[in-house]
């Protein structure tokens, strides 16, 4: 039988596909051998053989099984035990039976006999891909290790091993005895042997046992889950069962600050490590700070590992223990030590290169001898002490002295040729010296940043996978790049000029010709730099691999012992430190040098250029502000978003009145340069919202009640404080459908801005929409009780549980409404009913009717204020309050 199956699946006269894998070179060879021998019998007198499925017991009361069998066209049977199958067995057919547990007797019986055996997820897999059923050597209950080669280490017991390999084979793996670089996956028990080392050099993933026992409980989810495919390579499921970095290992730290230690330690239990005091006996590797401890305390013993820092960095970056050999801890007097080149980078093959940049770098040091590029300074904490600030402020920026310290010192490349030095220097070629020096520094700066940190970054097939997503990449370096050749093409032309000096040559015209790449490359990142701060402190915190890539390129000299957030804040403090020297460059230039014009020409194109990122950025603030109100808000009008607008101040209220929503609602109140956004606190909180990018933004919390546009308020008032009256004010509001003026009241809740502050601010933005000088005339202190406002109660026990009854109430009409009116056509009836009796006047006995009730009260019983415009909440109040506001006009 299993000779016919090797046959008929070769002359492709079978609905069968071959797909399978051998794992023995013998079988590939007889293989071979048969169909050389045979193939002219089987074209020539070999009859045809139908493929017939054998649904076995409980497969064949599987509708879905049925179904998927008459979709790839296969004919099939029923059979109840394995007795049934000398009736059933025919010459005519190739049988394939169908078993939905692997682990009894009838599936047993079948393997021993040498049948082919699949499993109801194989038959439905195949029909939602529309391909045929596969050819498989062995039991193939699913796919889901399907082309995936495995390898074993580390296993002693034979009967958990033959377990394991019993389980990949059912779902489509093939093993490998041998490791080899067609193994995708190593599955280990330990962490020691050369087939882990092999492993962690070639990338290939390192899994515990239980990714295979997960992945077979899993096994039926290609059944039942149509859009829930499963596949155990794929990153989400396998990253759960990765052998972490210090698994099997005991650690104990020397050398390192207490904060350091305790973050280590942390560190260290989250990838699968123990840590414990120093010169325990039971630590396998002791992690030594190099650059602080010279000589160690005690002796170590020959299983302990002492390593160098860079061992448990690179292995948290690496998502795997990293070979101790390259980085073992040597003692000071040791030639091993007095060795320029770092093994800090994982990338090996690349270190006789950085051993001759390291070499070029040394001899142009020892050249440049006038300006020290490393002076001895503290490091300031980056995440406290860096601001951008104005940029206009160009009184005192890092390069704007002659201490250049902080340059990454293995940036610095050689020049073109020597810079000549004049037989008598002038003032001038020394301020031009020193605007080429820090332009060279700057430009090797960016090239740090660049190869460093985002080109690894980038990099494809990463080591354990990608360290951060592009979208996060593309947040923190920006437009790098783009500065980076606009600053290469200046410090060139520098260059060439201090190379040719001359007197009247212009360095004027230099920055003239690039101003206009400098207002293209600066704004993007300028404007963005605190997100990208924020996004590197934030993955720092929650990516251990992004802090471990940090932790060893922040230690190499390149970096000059800075941190990323450090040097990517040059950008924007480069600007301002160029027109410093030029502006000094302009005061040593003598007067009939023609230069002088273009100096002052070049400071005015920087200061324009400084000007616009400024405007930029002020203009990338205010809409990201904008922006966040339109996310915090739901149901917030697409038309807030203006190029013009700005928002000017957040105010948390109560309201005190039936308008614009219930008594007691809690009310914000957004302030534009031309418009009020008011919005209510959610009554219940929708789901997250995720970005295109990825990014999850936390629900919307208030609910959109209306966009009043300033020029509609007429007076501000000021409630005076009394007994039953705190912090309170209202707005006399005249909305443009209203021939009557209505009152909003409002409790501000927060004690953060003065009230008193708060009006005369809205009460200046009113003035500026409407276009009046006098803003002081729209403030009206008034009295509580005229207008009926109080405070009184408003979070008190009693008031709540009122509140809370109305609410429930009118959610029990909405629900128990025959009508069910939508929403827009409600709205439709309210303004047919609000035009219907525009015409005339209330007369005073309909005062508290319509206080209470619209004219539309009809409808669906009482509608919700959620559900109804604020001009039609303002007809039912306007006339009750036309009295009391006519002397305020």
């Amino acid at each position: 039988m299993a000779e016919n199956s090797v046959l008929t699946s070769t002359t492709g006269r079978t609905s069968l596909a071959d797909s399978s894998i051998f794992d023995s070179k013998v079988t590939e060879i007889s293989k071979e051998n048969l169909l050389i021998g045979s193939t002219s019998y089987v074209e020539e007198e070999m009859p045809q053989i139908e493929t017939r499925v054998i649904l076995v017991q409980e497969a064949g009361k599987q509708e879905e099984l049925i179904k998927a069998l008459k979709d790839i066209k296969v004919g099939f049977v029923k059979m109840e035990s394995v007795e049934e199958f000398e009736g059933l067995d025919s010459p005519e057919f190739e049988n394939v039976f169908v078993v939905t547990d692997f682990q009894d007797s009838v599936f047993n019986d079948l393997y021993k006999a040498d049948c082919r055996v699949i499993g109801p997820p194989v038959v439905l897999n195949c029909s939602q891909k529309g391909e045929p059923l596969p050819f498989s050597c062995r039991p193939l209950y699913c796919t889901s290790m399907m082309n995936l080669v495995l390898c074993f280490t580390g296993f002693r017991k034979k009967e958990e091993l033959v377990r394991l390999v019993t389980l990949v084979h059912h779902m489509g793996g093939v093993i490998r005895k041998d490791f080899n670089s067609k193994v995708t996956h190593l599955v280990a028990n330990c962490t020691q042997g050369e087939k882990f080392r092999v492993a962690v050099s070639l990338g290939t993933p390192i899994m515990k046992p239980e990714w295979i026992y997960k992945a077979w409980e899993r096994r039926n989810e290609q059944v039942y889950f149509v859009f829930r495919d499963f596949y155990a390579a794929v990153d989400d499921f396998r990253n759960e069962f990765k052998v972490p970095p210090f698994q099997d290992c005991i650690l104990s730290f020397l050398g390192f600050s207490d904060e350091e230690k305790t973050n280590m330690e942390e560190m260290t239990e989250m990838q699968g490590g123990k840590y414990l005091p120093l010169g325990d006996e039971r630590c396998t590797h002791l992690v030594v700070e190099e650059n602080i401890v010279k000589d160690l305390p005690f002796e170590p013993s020959k299983k302990l590992y002492v390593v160098k820092q860079e061992w448990f960095w690179g292995s948290i970056q690496m998502d795997a223990r990293a070979g101790e050999t390259m980085y073992l801890y040597e003692k000071a007097n040791t030639p091993e030590l007095k060795k320029s080149v770092s093994m800090l980078s994982l990338n090996t093959p690349n270190s006789n290169r950085k051993r001759r940049r390291l070499k070029e770098t040394l001899a142009q040091l020892s050249r440049e001898t006038d300006v020290s590029p490393f002076p001895p300074r503290k490091r300031p904490s980056a995440e406290h002490s860096l601001s951008i600030g104005s940029l206009l402020d160009i009184s005192n920026t890092p390069e704007s002295s002659i201490n250049y310290g902080d340059t990454p010192k293995s940036c610095t490349k050689s020049s073109k040729s020597s810079t000549p030095v004049p037989s008598k220097q002038s003032a001038r070629w020394q301020v031009a010296k020193e605007l080429y020096q820090t332009e060279s520094n700057y430009v090797n700066i960016l090239a740090t940043i660049i190869q460093l940190f985002q080109v690894p970054l980038e990099e494809e097939g990463q080591r354990g996978g990608p360290i951060l997503a592009p979208e996060e990449i593309k947040t923190i370096f920006g437009s790098i790049p783009d500065i980076f050749d606009v600053h290469t093409k200046i410090k060139d032309d520098l260059e060439d000029l201090i190379v040719n000096w001359d007197e009247s040559k212009s360095i004027g015209d230099i920055f003239l010709k690039y101003s206009k790449d400098l207002v293209k490359t600066y704004p993007p990142f300028v404007n963005f730099f605190e997100m990208s701060k924020e996004t590197i402190i934030k993955c720092e915190k929650q990516k251990p691999r992004f802090h471990a890539f940090l932790k060893i390129n922040q230690a190499k000299p390149e970096c000059g012992r800075q941190s990323l957030v450090e040097l990517l804040i040059r950008p924007v403090q480069r600007l301002p430190s160029v027109a410093l020297l030029l502006n000094d460059l302009k005061k040593h230039t003598a007067d009939e040098n023609p230069d002088k014009s273009t100096l002052e020409k070049a400071i005015g194109s920087l200061k324009e250029v400084m000007t616009h990122i400024n405007e930029d950025k002020r203009k990338t603030e205010a809409q990201k502000q904008i922006f966040d109100v339109v996310y915090e808000v739901d149901g917030c009008p697409a038309n807030l978003l203006s190029s013009h607008r700005s928002l000017v101040q957040r105010v948390e209220t109560i309201s005190l009145g039936e308008h614009p929503c219930d008594r007691g609602e809690q009310v914000t109140l957004f302030l534009f340069n031309d418009c009020l956004e008011i919005a209510r606190k959610r009554h219940k909180v929708i789901g997250t919202f995720r970005s295109p990018h990825g990014q999850t933004r936390p629900p919307a919390s208030l609910k959109h009640i209306h966009l009043m546009p300033l020029s509609q308020i007429k007076k501000v008032l000021d409630i005076r404080e009394t007994e039953d009256c705190h912090n309170a004010f209202a707005l006399l509001v005249r909305p443009p459908t209203e021939q009557a003026n209505v009152l909003l009241s409002f409790q501000m809740t927060s004690d953060e801005l003065p009230k008193e502050n708060w009006l005369k601010m809205l009460c200046r933005h009113v003035a500026n929409t409407i276009c009046k000088a006098d803003a002081e005339n729209l403030i009206y202190t008034a009295d509580p009780e005229s207008f009926e406002v109080n405070t009184k109660d408003m979070d008190s026990t009693l008031s709540r549980a009122s509140r809370a009854i109305k609410k429930t109430s009118k959610k029990v009409t909405r629900a128990f409404s025959f009508s069910k009116t939508p929403k827009r056509a409600l709205r439709r009836a309210l303004m047919t009913s609000h035009g219907s009796v525009e015409g005339r006047s209330p007369s005073s006995n309909d005062k508290h009717v319509m206080s209470r009730l619209s004219s539309t009260s009809s409808l669906a019983g009482i509608p919700s204020p959620s559900l109804v415009s604020l001009p039609s909440f303002f007809e039912r109040r306007s006339h009750t309050l036309s009295r009391s506001t006519t002397h305020l006009i």
